[in-house]
């Protein structure tokens, strides 16, 4: 008799690597993890830390402006610049992230021909960021079935 071996969806596997990405995160406020894929094959990752060569929360603290910190990248936006850097096409991709991307990550999103978002967390819910997207003719996919959701 053969044993079933259970494993995880490619969605679920991309979304646990995005959170293993997050441990890599130089913010103190929130650690966000994004990897980017095409035809199931990871071509960038990335996660919120100040720029290349710059010092980072963890080393001087945040930058706080309007309660947020300004000090970091957002894991999208370096997902997308790493590829960039390395000249790898972002176009037509899925983009795994634990937390739902910002308005302003969303923005970079669309520009970077990115086609769907998979998304565990919500952050703080945002129609406007949604509202871009849907009229971008990105595809959400919001899966928030694990034991980390909050």
């Amino acid at each position: 008799m053969k044993k079933i071996i259970s494993r995880p969806s490619w969605d679920e596997y991309f979304l646990e690597l995005s959170d293993l990405v997050s441990t890599r995160a130089t913010c103190l406020r929130l650690k966000v993890g994004a990897v980017l894929v095409k035809d199931k094959k990871i071509i960038s990752t990335g996660y919120n830390g100040a720029p290349k060569k710059l010092p980072d929360c963890l080393e001087v603290g945040c930058y706080i402006v309007d309660n947020h910190c300004i000090r970091t990248i957002h894991a999208e936006v370096n997902a997308v610049a790493q590829a960039a850097f390395h000249g790898i096409s972002t176009e037509d991709t899925t983009i795994y992230v634990n937390w739902l991307p910002c308005y302003h990550c969303a923005k970079v999103l669309v520009n970077a021909g990115i086609n769907q978002i998979v998304f565990r967390r919500i952050y703080r819910p945002d129609p406007v960021t949604k509202k871009l997207l849907k009229q971008a003719k990105i595809k959400l996919l919001h899966l928030k079935n694990d034991k980390k959701s909050t």
